[in-house]
């Protein structure tokens, strides 16, 4: 059932505008670099697994970051993280795919493509070493089988982040073959951000399933949190990107 009117006003807009989009020209193969190697890497060398995000601007936060974002991506590389997050959304988030190249070609880091894909076309647009898919858009959307797209991602190549927000989302993900699911501590209803929704929902997974903890996390204090509550990793975008990111990417990876 299609129930887009109860999220907020700005997750419609994205959601509008992602209906839109296509993808390229051609499809897309990549030859991608491991997530979970990256995360057992940072694991051995002592490092908490983190996926930091190089986000412009988002509907959540005030302000545009105008650094280059391959000097961002170098930066925290450079403090620890195992893998980057790329938007590729540009109306709302600043992003695009030719960004999304330059990082990846200036890393070595897996890199993850961010964004609100809705169709199999639109898994074209850029390789990337994985794709987001978000459980709760594709369902409202009602374009096609989660599992059909995720194996669509696979063939060409792509790992698939899939993000949740709710234990019945995790157990439909875990369904239809994802083996690395997001928690979004973040509500699309009314934006609002809860680090227990990570607690709640993270015992739905069953064990195997790499489980990273989303949004909210600012501080050394919730990296343990979640930690504590089964993270294997966690995505963060707006906390090292209000500051040096170097810096803020270190504190967080050293907890």
């Amino acid at each position: 059932m299609d129930d887009s009117e109860e999220m907020a006003p700005a997750v419609r807009s994205i959601l509008e505008t992602a209906r839109e989009r296509g993808g390229g020209d051609e499809r897309v193969d990549v030859d991608a670099r491991s997530l979970t190697d990256a995360f057992a890497a940072a694991e051995a060398d002592g490092r908490v697994p983190l996926i930091a995000e190089v986000k412009p601007t988002s509907p959540t936060t005030d302000g545009e970051r105008g650094d280059d974002p391959v000097d961002l991506a170098r930066g925290m590389v450079e403090g620890g993280a195992a893998a980057l997050s790329v938007l590729t959304e540009p109306e709302h988030f600043g992003g695009s795919t030719e960004t999304l190249e330059r990082v990846r070609e200036a890393v070595d880091v897996p890199v993850l493509r961010k964004d609100f894909l809705l169709h199999e076309a639109q898994l074209d647009a850029v390789e990337a070493d994985v794709v987001l898919l978000i459980a709760r858009f594709l369902e409202e959307e009602n374009t096609g089988d989660l599992e059909e797209l995720i194996a669509a991602a696979r063939e060409r190549g792509f790992q698939v982040l899939v993000e949740t927000h709710t234990r019945e989302e995790v157990e439909r993900a875990v369904a239809a073959g994802a083996d690395v699911v997001g928690v979004n501590n973040r509500d699309l209803a009314q934006l609002a951000v809860d680090l227990a929704t990570f607690e709640d929902v993270a015992p739905a997974a069953p064990d195997g399933v790499t489980l990273i903890a989303e949004s909210g996390i600012g501080s050394t204090d919730d990296v343990s949190r979640m930690r504590a509550a089964g993270a294997d990793a966690l995505l963060v975008g707006s906390a090292i990107m209000a500051g040096d990111v170097t810096e803020r990417t270190r504190d967080l990876t050293q907890t």
